[in-house]
C-alpha cells in the first residue's frame, strides 16, 4: 500500500520543484505531472509528484493523515476519529474510479 502525502508546491523548475508538506520542505520530481507553478498542490509518493490536486482535496488527505496517526498512537476512541476524519466516506457506497468503470455506466 502507497501512502500520498500532499504538498504544496514553494518554486518549480525544470522537472523538480521544492514542495512544502506535513514533514517541511522537500525536493520533488515531477516528470509525472509536468511542469508546476508555485501554490499548486500535488500528492507525492516516494519522492515524487504523483497527480495534481486543488486545496480541498489536500485538506481531506491532510485529515485522513492526521486520523491514521492518532489512531496509530492510541489517541482517543477510533470510531469518533473515522466518524471526523473520513467524513466523506462515512455512510455512502464505494465508487470506482472513472476509468475503472464499464463504459456503459459512464456513458449514461
Amino acid at each position: 500500500m502507497c501512502l500520498g502525502i500532499p504538498m504544496q508546491v514553494v518554486s518549480a523548475e525544470g522537472h523538480a520543484a521544492v514542495c512544502r508538506g506535513r514533514n517541511g520542505l522537500e525536493r520533488i520530481d515531477t516528470l509525472m505531472t509536468g511542469p508546476l507553478a508555485a501554490g499548486q498542490w500535488v500528492l507525492t509518493s516516494l519522492g515524487a509528484a504523483r497527480e495534481i490536486i486543488d486545496a480541498e482535496r489536500a485538506a481531506q488527505v491532510e485529515s485522513a493523515l492526521d486520523a491514521l496517526t492518532a489512531v496509530l498512537s492510541g489517541e482517543g476512541d477510533v470510531n469518533a476519529l473515522i466518524d471526523h476524519h473520513f467524513a466523506d466516506l462515512v455512510n455512502r457506497e464505494p465508487q470506482l474510479p472513472e476509468f475503472l468503470r464499464p463504459k456503459m455506466e459512464m456513458e449514461t
